[in-house]
């Protein structure tokens, strides 16, 4: 069970991990069992929840993490000359043996301030493993949850297609954008390695520059393909093509002689390779002008023949009033041929669409089936990062907290439980989180706000879910990892759970995280405890 990228290793981090591990080698402080959460402090793209992903790859990582002899050669020749050679020994001894993880689910909601994933064991191990967990967690997550947000504003009826392979940052940041984007509400990817790599539904059509190759019909005269199973072939197929293009035409009321021929014979072209999969982009010239009658007159063709044309893309221009008009040329040239599948082929657009075009769609009534989406969603163009952060909340037996002078940077000290809080409805209410040596809550829960004094809540809830679950203990696996596919129903379902005003694109409701009554004195007394007093004359 390695990680999936060949990247992730112990040596992915960053220098001053290094630097610290040695530090606290140094002073033999290494070893001290230490407890880290990773969490993050504030909802991206201006909403209110977050998909938690990329665990699995921390998990892989964690259980495989090891430097080997080439990594502490570079190590020694970047750290200064005379670190001692027990360190580099103790680098290469690393392992997972005795860390434990605890962490919520891959899938599931989460909220600021919650703890993603908890690691206990060595203090230097930990520390080395930050930034690589970190980074697998960031991206992950974000754009999960991006795409989550485009499967909320399309609809369930809408096919997403995720298109963003050549605009990802990077490889590595194109094969994770496939990944995440699936589990977060997409239906298929057009980047092949990532469907290979974990089982992702593969969909693509063509390009403009496959239409524009071919100039006429004479482009076609090498190609001798049987189309069906009568075994008709190119002549038989081009002609029985050209009537209906002339029958469309007049139909349609668009002048036969001024469509594309090139554009013509590139779909007869496509429709002989992909006979059951015909679906093609229709606006490389003129859409109502050349490309929808030159479609119509080969799908009637392959119809004829037996098979089912599946529809156009358009990626340019008015989608919705395009769709609109497009739909209706469907209707009318299946009602004349009385062939009901003709009226509802396929529309797919794509274009630069993002949240906001999805949303003017819907205004305006679209006929689009499908949407594919590149730009916005893989790169999260709207905001590029999460931000998660991995603090240090308690050493051998001792709380730790950090402080800042914005409240919501302080952190949570000790370890600590996560619980879900239902309402009678079934719906969450709130998310309370307790020092690990709480008992679970139950009966009437007294809910604080982790800064404001003031603001508190009872909730008699209907139900309590815990939402952590101990992953790795001392090294090893001790709970089975979910399919992708089943995150991704996870996704789904967390997503159906809340309510509609907490998932909403404008203005959403905040969603409460609160602590316990002791964990809100805990922290506090720590701020008073590690607060200086200031003088003053």
């Amino acid at each position: 069970m390695e990680p999936s990228n060949p990247l992730v290793k112990a040596i992915l981090t960053d220098f001053y991990q290094i630097t610290m591990a040695y530090a606290y080698w140094k002073c033999s402080k290494h070893n001290e069992t230490a407890c880290f959460d990773l969490f993050f402090r504030k909802n991206p793209f201006k909403g209110e929840f977050t998909l938690f992903c990329g665990l699995e790859e921390c998990l892989r990582h964690i259980l495989n993490v090891k430097f080997d002899e080439s990594d502490v050669e570079y190590l020694k020749s970047v750290l200064p000359h005379d670190v001692h050679p027990g360190f580099i020994e103790y680098l290469l001894s690393m392992d997972s043996s005795d860390i434990t993880v605890t962490a919520i689910p891959e899938g599931t909601i989460v909220f600021p301030r919650e703890p993603l994933i908890t690691l206990e064991g060595p203090l230097a191990k930990l520390q080395i493993l930050e930034t690589t967990l970190l980074n697998l967690v960031n991206f992950a997550s974000l754009v999960a949850t991006n795409a989550a947000r485009f499967r909320l504003v399309a609809g369930d009826n809408v096919k997403l297609l995720e298109f963003g392979l050549r605009r990802a940052q990077g490889p590595d940041g194109g094969i994770s954008a496939s990944r995440y984007c699936y589990v977060g509400g997409f239906d298929a990817t057009s980047n092949i390695l990532a469907g290979k790599m974990f089982d992702i539904p593969c969909k693509g059509t063509n390009a403009h520059s496959f239409i524009t190759s071919f100039t006429s019909l004479k482009d076609l005269e090498n190609l001798n393909i049987t189309v069906n199973r009568s075994s008709a072939h190119l002549e038989e197929f081009t002609k029985l093509s050209l009537k209906y293009k002339t029958e469309v035409c007049n139909m349609i009321s668009v002048n036969a002689s001024e469509t594309i021929e090139g554009e013509f014979a590139s779909f007869i072209s496509y429709a002989l390779t992909f006979p059951s999969a015909f679906l093609v982009l229709v606006d490389s010239y003129d859409v109502f002008n050349s490309g929808i009658p030159n479609f119509l007159a080969v799908a009637l063709a392959l119809n004829e023949l037996g098979f089912r044309p599946l529809g156009v893309r358009i990626d340019s221009g008015d989608l919705a009033y395009q769709s609109i008009e497009i739909r209706k040329t469907f209707k009318k040239v299946s009602n004349h041929y009385n062939v009901p599948q003709l009226a509802d082929m396929s529309i797919v657009g794509s274009n630069d669409i993002c949240e906001e075009t999805i949303a003017s769609l819907n205004q305006q009534g679209h006929c689009l089936d499908a949407l594919g989406v590149g730009t916005h969603l893989v790169t999260c163009k709207s905001q590029p990062a999460l931000g998660c952060v991995f603090k240090l909340v308690r050493i051998g037996d001792v709380d730790r907290i950090k402080l800042s002078e914005d409240p919501a940077k302080t952190t949570m000290p000790g370890k600590k439980n996560l619980y879900r809080l239902l309402g009678k409805e079934g719906y969450p209410l709130a998310d309370i989180i307790q020092n690990c040596k709480e008992p679970p809550p139950s009966g009437r829960v007294l809910c604080r706000h982790p800064n404001n004094e003031v603001k508190r809540v009872y909730i008699n809830p209907s139900g309590v879910v815990p939402l952590q679950k101990v992953y790795i203990k001392d090294g090893k696996l001790v709970e089975d990892l979910p399919s992708i596919h089943d995150i991704k129903k996870r996704c789904e379902a967390e997503i159906q759970n809340m309510r509609k005003d907490h998932v909403r694109a404008l203005n959403p409701t905040p969603y409460k995280v609160s602590v316990s009554e002791k964990m809100y004195e805990l922290m506090h007394r720590m701020i008073l405890e590690h607060t200086p007093i200031k003088e003053m004359e």
